[in-house]
């Protein structure tokens, strides 16, 4: 393969991740090229910091912050300053394409578990230095402070816990199994949505639900009134075990899914999802299980397994009648977990299969750190007052 060759698919790669995604990475990116911009100053000092030899050039003089208006968004920089040798980032001065390569390192960073090799290997193309396997594991530890650091903060009252999990594909022993991601979406009572924790685990069996819940309760998490989620059994033990009492929402999404199991027919679906709609969409709980007792009726001949079925399983799906009218909507599914859970997987479709647990965990750590950020920053969620 000639230079020229090597460059066009280099920019390929870069394109094709510039089109699919990462761009919820912004704090990752700032941290990687904050890194890349030291190692260029003690290119251009000739010495590293505190470090004495004849070749030193000049001398380090702090940093100046700058902020950076870019695709991923606004990346807030520092770049190095130095005393007694003319210096200024090349990172800065590349623009675009310097952008596109530094979302390209983070990629090989997070998806393929920290690949020294291609960081390096871009990090040359990026800066124009040669960097050591040390420089390059230092930044990646960098990365990951800050993911760990966000992941383990501290958590506060919050009245309302949406809790959901998704799979991807991940080499475990010498095969490829689904892992498990979880994720907790919490609403605080000033009504601002926050993305609680995440954590990967190999099932969804109680033990790693109950550990996942079990660290967001040693964190802080107090106060909860409600939880909404589907009815995975496993979760379902976790969460009475450590929020015992706790009101407790099945999606509204799922349990439709789930009815549709139980109908005998194919064209008895639009009736049976309708009839279902009609009991969610009640104006209060009274009415819903009016609605509920003769939708049982209905189907007891027809029907009998799905009568039997919405009698034991729909009642899990009508604690929201509990709250305040104006929360009720946005809090009897938990679609807005899985929406984000589509955002994940955007991001996720580019490296298909994870190499280990921990690489998948950085990446998804990454996009629903960026997006809790942007949640507490934002619009508020819920008006709280009412409740």
């Amino acid at each position: 393969m000639t230079h020229q060759d090597q460059c066009n698919a280099f920019d390929a790669i870069v394109q094709m991740l510039a089109e699919n995604g990462f761009d919820g990475m912004a704090q990752a990116v700032e941290t990687l090229m904050n890194e890349a911009m030291k190692l260029q100053r003690i290119d251009a000092l000739g010495a590293a910091p505190y470090q004495r030899t004849e070749a030193r050039r000049g001398h380090a003089n702090g940093f100046k912050p700058k902020t950076v208006n870019s695709r991923l968004g606004r990346l807030e920089l520092q770049v190095p300053q130095t005393r007694g040798v003319e210096f200024y980032p090349s990172v800065l001065e590349r623009g675009e394409r310097s952008e596109r390569a530094l979302k390209l390192a983070v990629a090989e960073m997070y998806v393929q578990g920290v690949s020294t090799r291609k960081v390096q290997q871009i990090t040359q193309e990026l800066c124009g230095l040669d960097v050591t396997s040390t420089q390059v594991s230092r930044a990646a530890k960098l990365l990951d402070e800050d993911l760990e650091a966000w992941r383990t903060r501290p958590l506060s009252r919050t009245p309302y816990l949406i809790l959901d999990a998704r799979y991807e594909k991940v080499r475990h022993g010498g095969s490829v199994v689904d892992c498990a991601v979880f994720v907790a979406i919490g609403i605080a009572p000033d009504g601002k949505r926050s993305v609680l924790g995440t954590s990967v685990s190999l099932s969804e069996a109680e033990v790693h639900w109950r550990e996942f819940l079990g660290s967001l309760i040693e964190r802080g998490l107090h106060g909860v009134e409600q939880i909404v989620s589907d009815a995975h059994e496993g979760l379902k033990a976790a969460r009475k075990a450590c929020f015992p009492g706790v009101p407790w929402q099945r999606c509204q999404f799922h349990l439709q899914q789930n009815a549709m199991q139980y109908v005998p027919k194919i064209a008895m679906r639009a009736e049976v999802a309708a009839d279902l709609r009609t009991v969610f969409n009640a104006p209060d709980r009274n009415e819903a299980e009016r609605q509920l007792a003769l939708a049982v009726e209905k189907y007891a001949e027809t029907a009998p397994r799905l009568s039997s079925w919405m009698e034991k399983n729909v009642p899990e799906g009508l604690t929201v009648f509990a709250l305040p009218e104006s929360h009720r909507r946005k809090l009897r599914t938990t679609n807005m977990l899985e929406r984000l859970n589509k955002e994940i997987k955007r991001r996720t479709r580019v490296a298909t299969l994870f190499p280990n647990e921990p690489s998948l965990l950085r990446l998804v750590s990454a996009v629903l750190m960026e997006t809790s950020e942007e949640w507490e920053t934002g619009k508020t969620y819920l008006k709280m007052e009412t409740t």
